[in-house]
């Protein structure tokens, strides 16, 4: 595997086991807060842990927001990954409304308004995939019902046809979305095992 992948770096998340899961399937990678470095990439991740607000504003200080958007409009695939995924999203709803980078329509709200209250939050673990309709190009090399590993308190609505697998945690919800190039994974990839390791090989591939 010859071309790039660029890891935005911005100061959220642990970006060692997603370094260590792409250099597992023979991908090449840049983790990078500089742009000019990123844009030499032939393909982009953008993972995340922690706070909207909080991870928007690192953006935003870093000039990778707009930078983002630009290289996304521009066909660079792109993949944004837990937090990161939500942040593709135009809006999300955690404690205050922030704006997202609004490459895929929806909003982010809260698991509690919409899961059964006897379960717990945030929703941790390993669930299992239903595909939504014509399957992701990321999910060609897995099947419909694998599973793979959730940590979220908040979760991407409103998405109509974006949306192409949902996970049930007493409703469905979002687990992954795909709108032209761009594409996003409520769950971790880097952590789920074989699954995830397919998941990043199909999209090295696209």
């Amino acid at each position: 595997m010859t071309e790039t992948v660029g890891i935005v770096d911005y100061g959220v998340g642990n970006l060692f086991s997603l370094k260590s899961s792409l250099a597992a399937i023979g991908a090449n990678t840049v983790t990078s807060c500089d742009a000019d470095a990123l844009s030499k990439t032939d393909r982009l991740v953008l993972p995340g842990v922690g706070a909207f607000e909080d991870a928007v504003r690192k953006l935003k200080e870093r000039s990778l927001f707009d930078f983002v958007k630009n290289e996304a409009h521009s066909g660079k695939p792109l993949l944004g990954i837990c937090l990161g995924m939500q942040m593709l999203l135009e809006r999300s709803y955690e404690y205050g409304v922030h704006e997202g980078l609004s490459l895929i329509k929806g909003e982010v709200r809260p698991i509690a308004e919409t899961a059964d209250r006897k379960l717990k939050i945030p929703h941790i673990g390993w669930n299992s995939l239903d595909f939504c309709g014509k399957r992701s190009r990321i999910f060609k090399y897995i099947n419909d019902g694998d599973f793979v590993y959730f940590v979220h308190s908040y979760h991407a609505v409103n998405c109509g046809e974006s949306v192409t697998a949902t996970t049930d945690y007493s409703v469905p919800l979002c687990a992954a979305v795909e709108s032209e190039n761009v594409f996003g994974c409520q769950f971790h990839p880097e952590k789920s095992g074989r699954v995830g390791l397919s998941i990043l090989k199909a999209f090295c591939e696209i």
